[in-house]
């Protein structure tokens, strides 16, 4: 049997944060705790947000979120949301500022340690109604956490953890590409990849969910088209508006699982929190790939011929995607490979040990030994 669940309202297209105090009134949020990162206040992107308000408190704001966010931002988060009467958050930011708010949506109104949520510790099933609503704005095209049920949230002893649940979907997401007009290059180019191998690896997902595979083939094809244009014209308005579209399509059909790509570099991001996800997804994406060709040629959907036709490739073989999304990362100013990002084969151990224990692990298409992660991490040198 398959889930298949599509209940996120969003609001997008270029002034959609115009509609931040009707969403505000809908859900019935009254005293707003915004949710960023230093970076989005200094880009004036909060001060955006705040003149949208109908009561905007400047104080109301936490911007302690880091790159990669952690328990110990979590419960900083939660603990200003208990003290300060708030009755929900509004996430401003990318997929790190979006995470942190549903960690801090979840612990500011349940009891037990930030872990006991965590899917990897049956957590799911304790998160509950009561969860803080959220609203979600990205100002960045990638993670498309705005639409997600999930969180990826490093716990205090360096796991890399998703906590999942349907109280976890934001109640509204606010997808204004406005936002992401200032958008530093190789950022954009880091987080398109990102939306990139969600939809590409949710694709590969042997889960039976059909609408979720149509559109991540169709944020695949936005992503492809339209990465390079809004990395090197930033105020390309018509490649800023796709790539959002494709991150938001590519969360939408992550609903289906993800696989080794994500396995990988969540496990790597906990262990060096430094690394950026995105950049990883990228990085991993052709190994993965060639992994699961054998599997996905097993298949009879056309998997590899599907992905390569959205990508306007002539060559549906593994190695020459594999190769296209090299050539991408290199035109995009990405790393070649870990080397270059200081990852180094006495880190594999750990790596292939928290590959083996992420949720994603289960959901590829083909099931990896730890002799095949070591293999993958390899050919991703």
């Amino acid at each position: 049997m398959a889930l298949i669940n599509y209940i996120t309202q969003v609001q997008f297209g270029y002034d959609a944060l115009a509609t931040l105090q009707q969403e505000c009134d809908r859900i019935g949020i009254t005293r707003p705790l915004i949710v960023t990162d230093v970076g989005v206040s200094k880009a004036g992107l909060v001060e955006r947000v705040l003149a949208q308000l109908r009561d905007a408190d400047p104080g109301a704001v936490f911007d302690g979120t880091p790159s990669n966010p952690n328990e110990a931002a979590v419960l900083a988060a939660a603990q200003v949301y208990r003290q300060g009467g708030f009755d929900g958050i509004i996430a401003v930011g990318g997929g790190s500022s979006i995470d942190l708010a549903k960690g801090a949506a979840v612990c500011a109104t349940h009891d037990g340690e930030l872990k006991s949520f965590a899917v990897i510790e049956g957590g799911a099933s304790r998160i509950t109604a009561a969860t803080a609503p959220v609203i979600a704005i990205p100002t960045t095209a990638g993670t498309g956490s705005e639409v997600g049920r999930g969180a990826i949230l490093i716990l205090n002893d360096g796991r890399k953890v998703g906590v999942l649940s349907p109280h976890l979907v934001p109640k509204s997401a606010i997808c204004d590409p406005s936002m992401t007009l200032e958008l530093p290059a190789l950022l954009t180019a880091a987080t398109g990849m990102d939306a990139i191998a969600h939809c590409m690896e949710t694709f590969m997902s042997p889960a039976f969910n059909p609408p979720a595979d149509g559109i991540a083939l169709d944020g695949l094809r936005r992503a492809w088209r339209h990465i390079e244009t809004a990395t090197t014209q930033p105020q390309d308005r018509e490649a800023r508006l796709n790539m959002m579209s494709a991150s938001m399509q590519g969360a939408m059909a992550f609903q289906k699982g993800l696989g080794c790509v994500h396995s990988l570099s969540h496990s790597l991001g906990g262990l060096d929190p430094q690394l950026h996800h995105g950049t990883l997804n990228a990085v991993f994406l052709p190994a993965v790939i060639e992994f699961n060709a054998a599997s996905l040629s097993m298949q009879q959907e056309q998997k590899l011929e599907r992905m390569a036709q959205a990508m306007q490739l002539p060559d549906a073989t593994a190695p020459a995607i594999g190769a296209a999304i090299l050539g991408m990362n290199t035109r995009l100013g990405l790393p070649s490979g870990l080397a270059e990002m200081g990852v180094s084969p006495d880190q594999f151990p750990r790596i292939v040990q928290g590959a083996l224990a992420d949720h994603s692990h289960k959901t590829n298409p083909r099931e990896a030994s730890s002799d095949d992660y070591v293999r993958m991490l390899e050919r991703s040198m």
